[in-house]
């Protein structure tokens, strides 16, 4: 009978053959970087999670619940063409978060210039009245 595969394990060593880091799976999963390695530690994960794993890393379920790493290396060598595990497509325009940091950058800054203006206002009106 054959050894029972520790599926965390074969996940995890699956996500390093295809390069892919822990942060950017829990992105495609949903889930944080934390929940991944506590995944990853699992003997058994439950089936629907299994699936999507597969699906985000591109494999068959079987590569993970039957895992054999020269296996597994033979298969994706021959069947792997793109350089990417996963297809990262941000959902927003990184130049546009950018710009808006720059604005909230402006508006901080102008507003404590504002507070500046205002204290040397309050101590200007201060030291004209006590000079009178």
């Amino acid at each position: 009978m054959p050894e029972k595969v520790h599926q965390g394990r074969a996940v995890k060593r699956l996500r390093e053959i295809l390069h892919v880091k822990q942060d950017v799976l829990a992105d495609a999963l949903n889930i944080s970087q934390q929940s991944v390695s506590l995944l990853e530690t699992k003997e058994t994960i439950e089936p629907e999670q299994l699936e999507l794993i597969a699906k985000t890393l591109k494999v068959p379920v079987d590569a993970i619940k039957n895992f054999n790493e020269d296996a597994a290396i033979n298969n994706i060598a021959c069947n792997f063409n793109d350089n990417s595990a996963i297809n990262y497509k941000p959902v927003f325009n990184p130049i546009d978060r950018w710009i808006e940091a720059i604005e909230e950058n402006k508006r901080l800054y102008e507003a404590l210039l504002k507070s500046e203006r205002d204290k040397i206002a309050l101590l200007e009106k201060m030291l004209a009245e006590k000079k009178k």
